[in-house]
């Protein structure tokens, strides 16, 4: 049996059955990260010694006959989430040696859970990016194509599942930042409504829009975690105290007599055809199903990119300003060009004489953006759209592209801008490389992107096409 290429639930039914024991599954990944990370480059840092103390202690539990959500199972920590004593660098030199005297929130409900965290992964710098490429260290590549980028800014994370060296990982999505890399590496990726998860103990970058979420290889595993790391956290203000639901709950309930929107901004000149041709192929299944299809419009989304990276960059220059040298971190020297580009935009955009010209304008568009989606959503249940408006493109093609590069999150930034849920999910393959169908939901109905979610994955099952490594 490959102990790597299971799902999270068969994974604890084994755990709990003795088919294999926490130690012999965290070596199994181990010695696959150790064989594989040289040419995804995916992991910045491999916890090995911790990992395999935290199996041992899994085994014990186990043992005595108790059964936490995740005892056992190996996970991964996008290299932005604070972890107590291991490095924590946001994929940026500036915090080339920054040991972290706490974990975040969500790192402690994971271990309290029972994960065995395997590492840290890669990602563009203070999660600037749509590609990987960003990372000061070295870019991530696609598992199905390593001439190809992975999606970013969460892309270690997102190969990392993709490839078999984590059962799930962690990431944050600012702008789409979890669903282009899942679009891009064929596996499920979730950004919660805003304040869904709690974001204490994570390296900010825009803190209006910054969502916590995960990877996982199935919708019914996305759903189990997102149980554990749901909910109201003191040092988290934005996380309301909304009752976290039993997110597997309804999994099987079906699409019968739901409304799906469809935008007609979403299917416009630019995106590749045969990726809308794959959206709709998905879009007759569910009709199929007994879901009812429905033409609305979203009429703000054209001025979507443009609101996001006016409101984006000015809190960016923000929140990058604490990185003096002084506390912590190196000199601010060493920001990459990504960071820099955005710092300059974000200060500009803040400056007196263009504050009421640029972000008092594009809060006002931010607010109709979302007025949008809860005017849609007065008359649909779910809305549907591709994750990317074209496939994963290969590694240095848009790196002297700025705006092309930006362009990738077309799709994304509306749901952070928003703030709704929005999940991805895989939808086929063209030219060898994985298709996203993105859906969104109204705020805190996570449990309804899943409902509608899980037939078409089990319909399709693409989840079972790894890549050949």
């Amino acid at each position: 049996m490959d102990l790597t290429n299971l799902t999270i639930t068969k994974t604890k039914e084994s755990l709990q059955k003795k088919e294999f024991s926490a130690v012999e599954l965290t070596k199994a990944y181990l010695e696959r990260i150790e064989r594989t990370n040289p040419e995804i480059h995916a992991y910045l840092t491999v916890c090995e010694k911790e990992a395999l103390e935290d199996a041992r202690h899994a085994d014990r539990l186990i043992a005595e006959g108790q059964d936490l959500p995740l005892l056992g199972i190996p996970f991964a920590l996008k290299d932005i989430f604070l972890t107590k004593g291991i490095c924590t660098t946001a994929g940026s030199k500036v915090l080339e040696n920054y040991i972290p005297q706490y974990n975040a929130t969500v790192v402690n409900k994971l271990k309290d859970a029972g994960a065995i965290i395997l590492g840290k992964t890669n990602l563009d710098a203070w999660a600037h990016g749509s590609s990987g490429e960003n990372s000061d260290f070295e870019p991530t590549r696609n598992p199905y194509d390593t001439r190809y980028v992975p999606g970013g800014s969460s892309s270690g994370s997102a190969a990392a599942v993709a490839a078999d060296l984590a059962l799930a990982a962690t990431g944050t999505d600012t702008g789409g930042s979890i669903r282009l890399p899942a679009s891009f590496c064929n596996v499920v990726g979730l950004k919660p409504t805003y304040g869904r998860v709690s974001r204490y103990g994570i390296v900010a970058m825009a803190s209006s829009l910054d969502s916590i979420g995960h990877f996982t290889r199935t919708v019914e595993d996305n759903a189990f975690i997102l149980n554990v790391t749901a909910g109201h956290d003191e040092h988290d203000a934005t996380t309301p105290p909304v009752a976290v639901k039993e997110y597997t709950k309804e999994l099987q309930k079906g699409v019968k007599g739901l409304k799906i929107g469809v935008p007609k901004e979403y299917f416009i000149a630019g995106v590749d055809p045969r990726i809308t041709e794959i959206i709709k192929h998905s879009l007759k299944f569910y009709e199929n199903e007994g879901a009812e299809i429905v033409d609305i419009s979203l009429p703000h989304t054209e001025y979507a990119i443009a609101v996001y990276y006016i409101v984006q960059t000015a809190e960016v220059s923000s929140n990058l300003a604490r990185y003096d040298g002084i506390r912590y971190g190196s000199a601010r020297q060493n920001f990459g060009d990504e960071a820099k580009r955005r710092i300059m935009l974000g200060t500009y955009v803040l400056s007196a004489g263009y504050y009421d010209a640029y972000y008092k304008k594009a809060m006002q568009v931010r607010t109709l953006i979302k007025r949008d989606f809860d005017e849609a959503f007065k008359n649909v249940d779910v809305i549907m759209t591709p994750a990317s408006p074209g496939l994963p493109f290969k590694i240095g093609e848009r790196t002297n592209d700025p705006l092309q590069m930006y362009l990738s999150d077309i799709f994304t930034v509306t749901g952070n801008l928003a703030g709704v849920p929005g999940l991805s999910i895989p939808a086929g393959f063209l030219d060898g490389l994985p298709v996203g169908l993105q859906i969104f939901a109204p705020h805190f109905s996570e449990d309804l992107l899943y409902r509608v979610a899980y037939p078409c994955e089990q319909e399709h099952k693409y989840y079972l096409e790894r890549p050949k490594f």
